[in-house]
């Protein structure tokens, strides 16, 4: 058995892609593997592998001890990616720019959900061959698609009429996460009903903050704001849309368009490089707000159209399974403890 010490704190702050990835990963890891890999949360003991999914000052300090063995970082961020998200002072913000870059230079694999990371994480001056790809996943056992007629039913549990077309976006309220392109988008479609689910999760510092919490209180009457809400939640709105839009302008591997694939929810993005070896061949693609308008009133009045990025959103369930990607990380986890120091068993 190999024994692997997972540091996070992801759980911690509600809301945020980072924890449902760590959540996603142990569940896995814990129903696929339970006599194969030994998993502790936040233990300093010695372990063959130790994988860093936040970057706390007190994880960091631990990479210089003997006991850690091979060291893991999971790229969620890259400083630019932390410089759209949060507004800080030029000082701050380029120290943990720095910081961030350390935390990753002092890991022995990188393991990132987004191929087009790589040469971006070169151009931080890490070693491409350091830095292995693996894409996110979701449960199905979390989430899944409604029957028909369980879908009447929720939509009678929310107050949505069964005729309404729904348009369901997810995420941090920020400006990275396009936002306003979404309010714009409401106010554009009054007979349609659009729904955001996620809040503040940084507060104050989030970028956008002092505009975006104005515009979340004098929303349009056809868009709702949820504020956060529990995750095992979420697979109800899900079911509920006709049309799952996230209007990012910066992402890696959204927790949410996968969560949409999963319900075999139609999905459309902003048309961004970033997407295309992960995401372009099973969304509807839209490079600005007036292209997501102009596609939303064609998937709005053409079922066909609508039941075909469906089948898309199952294909992409299926890519990114749990069955698929459980494979993939106990070659990964294997490997990695062949080349740790301190390869040891919990039986040892």
């Amino acid at each position: 058995m190999i024994d692997i010490n997972m540091f996070s704190s992801a759980d911690k702050v509600a809301g945020q892609g980072v924890g449902a990835v760590y959540t996603e990963l142990l569940e896995l890891l814990n129903n696929y593997f339970p006599g194969e890999f030994n998993i502790r949360i936040n233990r300093y003991s010695k372990s063959a592998i130790s994988h860093y999914h936040t970057i706390d000052p007190q994880f960091y300090a631990s990479t210089f001890s003997k006991k850690r063995g091979r060291k893991i970082g999971y790229v969620h961020f890259l400083p630019e990616t932390l410089d759209q998200s949060l507004k800080l002072p030029k000082v701050a913000s380029w120290t943990l720019d720095k910081y961030v870059i350390s935390f990753y230079k002092r890991m022995d694999q990188l393991v990132v959900v987004n191929p087009n990371f790589i040469p971006r994480l070169a151009a931080h001056g890490i070693d491409p061959n350091k830095v292995t790809y693996i894409p996110n996943f979701v449960s199905r056992e979390t989430f899944y698609p409604e029957t028909a007629a369980n879908k009447v039913t929720l939509r009678e549990k929310y107050g949505i009429p069964a005729d309404k077309f729904v348009v369901f976006g997810a995420g941090q309220v920020q400006d990275r996460k396009g936002v306003d392109d979404f309010i714009e988008l409401a106010k554009r479609n009054p007979d349609k009903q659009f729904i955001w689910a996620g809040g503040f999760s940084f507060g104050m510092i989030t970028n956008g903050y002092d505009h975006l919490k104005a515009a979340v209180a004098n929303a349009p009457a056809n868009l709702n704001f949820t504020g956060i809400i529990p995750r095992e939640d979420m697979v109800d709105y899900y079911n509920i849309a006709d049309l799952f839009l996230l209007p990012s302008f910066e992402e890696l591997f959204p927790m949410a368009v996968l969560e949409a694939f999963s319900t075999e929810t139609p999905v459309m993005v902003r048309d961004l490089s970033l997407y295309e070896k992960i995401i372009t061949p099973y969304a509807v693609m839209a490079k600005d707000v007036d292209a997501m308008q102009t596609k939303i009133n064609q998937l709005a009045v053409d079922p066909d159209l609508l039941a075909t990025y469906a089948k898309k959103s199952q294909a992409a369930a299926a890519e990114y399974s749990e069955d698929h990607l459980a494979k993939i990380w106990e070659q990964f986890y294997t490997e990695q403890a062949k080349l740790s120091p301190t390869m040891v068993s919990s039986e040892g």
